[in-house]
């Protein structure tokens, strides 16, 4: 996943943020949804600052800087400004009781 995450982000370099992000959300999307009921805690703390510091880079590269831009934006206002998916809570599966017969 992070690989595709990673092409998505070549392939849209000279795009905006907004183009980037509407290619990265799908994927992350469903990659989140579909490993989310379990114990993937810490996999999804990676991937949630893999794709932050993706963003990050992308969004100074577009200013013609250099670096990540870490005291100019908090997490919050990359997610804010960007819109990227940020659903990363966990959800426990509970099975729901049978019916007497």
């Amino acid at each position: 996943m992070l690989t595709k995450l990673k092409h998505e982000f070549r392939k849209n370099r000279s795009q905006s943020v907004e183009k980037v992000v509407e290619k990265v959300n799908p994927i992350l999307r469903g990659w989140l949804n579909y490993f989310r009921i379990g114990h993937s805690s810490k996999c999804f703390g990676y991937v949630r600052q893999r794709v932050e510091m993706k963003l990050r880079r992308h969004m100074m590269r577009s200013r013609g800087r250099e670096g990540f831009g870490w005291k100019r934006w908090s997490r919050e206002e990359i997610q804010k400004i960007t819109g990227i998916y940020n659903d990363y809570e966990i959800r426990y599966y509970i099975p729901k009781a049978l019916p007497d017969r």
